[in-house]
């Protein structure tokens, strides 16, 4: 069967993408390869003498010898001057050549040091790899453990990692977030010691909550923004507190997961540059707070999402540029406020809502330059800016009689109650 051409090119390039990478960008000198100092110094003597010897006979024709028989002065001086210049001369060859070879031996010991720096430093990072893998396998393990306490010593010993291994950082987060995936054992009822364990473990549960939190916080020691979260399906029945937080290129999901504590906080966050959904999540419980996020270049889905007995809390809000979707999403109970909130670029999209019993106010929204595409003219519990009309000219006081209304303190919180 004949070789295919290609496959003969390949051949030859693969010893080629085997090759030590250059350090540092340049290219690495080959080694050099020098005759010894003395067989190079003899050389150049019997050269240089060969040639200076060459140059002396024909200044000596020059002036006219041998011809002459007696030498005056002045001839006496010109061979004088001459030969001087030939022992000048030869000086200087064999002065060149040691300079050269210097030059040489300095260019070899440079790159043997940077040779063996290069493998000094792969040394050291496969040392420290080797280092980091221990401590990932100890803490890994500690969370296998049926002791509460040694597991939460292994959260916080992958925290720890994630802040000093840059390249393995996702690997540690990717742990902690399937940790919180897997299903939380139910709540005994009458077993004290089994209670006692119960919220043990899920004191380990929130403390992965905490920890996450606080390094996407925008005042993170050691940020993990732009890395992905994966809270797929994972129940939130402890206080979530992402307030401030910075999510911008990476992605996260919430899909289907369970907002059932009392304090949900995405106060203040920041979503540009990432893609963050909470498709099929679960809003039934307490408060979430989205007050004052901002949501620009990035792409957040409330796709399918349930608000169902909660108050979920836009409060001053800006869309600015992002693509926020809440396409098919369920508002059955609850408050959902997008009160002071500013819809000015972007898409904010309510295609397929179904708005069948929550209180979903934008009728109090500060900017609605751009407002959302998709909402119903009329919904129960749904309310709208007002749209203007010809007597809002003339009578604006009334006007703004109409779109204020009378709401409690649980239903308008305080900017001093926001964290």
């Amino acid at each position: 069967m004949p070789r295919l051409p290609h496959l003969t090119r390949l051949k030859r390039l693969l010893p080629r993408l085997h090759r030590t990478p250059p350090v540092d960008g340049l290219a690495e000198p080959r080694p050099v390869k020098l005759l010894h100092i003395g067989a190079a110094l003899a050389l150049t003597l019997a050269v240089a003498t060969f040639l200076a010897g060459g140059l002396l006979a024909g200044a000596l024709v020059w002036i006219g010898l041998p011809s002459k028989l007696t030498l005056d002065t002045g001839n006496l001086l010109e061979i004088i001057k001459i030969a001087l210049a030939v022992v000048g001369g030869i000086g200087g060859a064999v002065a060149l050549v040691v300079a050269y070879r210097k030059q040489r031996l300095a260019e070899e010991d440079n790159h043997r040091a940077r040779e063996h720096n290069r493998r000094a430093r792969e040394a050291a990072r496969r040392e420290d790899t080797k280092l980091y893998v221990e401590r990932f396998t100890t803490a890994a393990n500690q969370l296998g453990t049926d002791a509460p306490a040694v597991r939460l010593a292994g959260v916080h010993a992958l925290a720890a990692l994630a802040d000093d291994w840059a390249g393995g950082r996702q690997m540690c987060i990717d742990v902690l977030c399937a940790y919180l995936r897997m299903p939380p054992e139910p709540e005994p009822e009458q077993d004290p010691t089994r209670h006692s364990t119960w919220r043990a473990m899920r004191e380990v549960r929130a403390t992965i909550i905490r920890l996450i939190g606080a390094h996407f916080s925008r005042h993170a020691a050691v940020p993990w923004h732009g890395h992905d979260l994966d809270f797929t399906g994972v129940t939130f029945d402890t206080t979530v507190d992402f307030a401030g937080a910075v999510f911008s290129g990476g992605r996260v999901w919430f899909t289907g997961a369970v907002f059932s504590s009392d304090q949900i906080y995405f106060t203040s966050a920041d979503f540009s540059g990432s893609v963050v959904t909470f498709h099929s999540a679960v809003f039934s419980g307490g408060r979430t707070w989205f007050a004052n996020a901002v949501f620009s270049e990035s792409e957040i889905s409330f796709d399918g999402a349930a608000f169902s007995g909660s108050t979920v809390l836009f409060r001053g809000a800006v869309f600015s540029g992002a693509h926020v979707f809440f396409s098919d999403a369920t508002f059955s109970a609850g408050q959902v406020s997008f009160d002071k909130a500013v819809f000015s670029g972007g898409e904010v999209s309510f295609k397929g809502a179904v708005f069948s019993g929550s209180q979903v106010s934008f009728d109090r929204a500060t900017d609605w330059s751009r407002p959302p595409v998709g909402l119903p003219a009329q919904a129960p519990g749904l309310r709208l800016p007002p749209q203007p009309s010809p007597q809002a000219a003339t009578q604006p006081a009334e006007a703004e009689a109409n779109q204020i209304e009378t709401e409690t303190p649980d239903e308008e919180p305080d900017a001093a109650d926001l964290p």
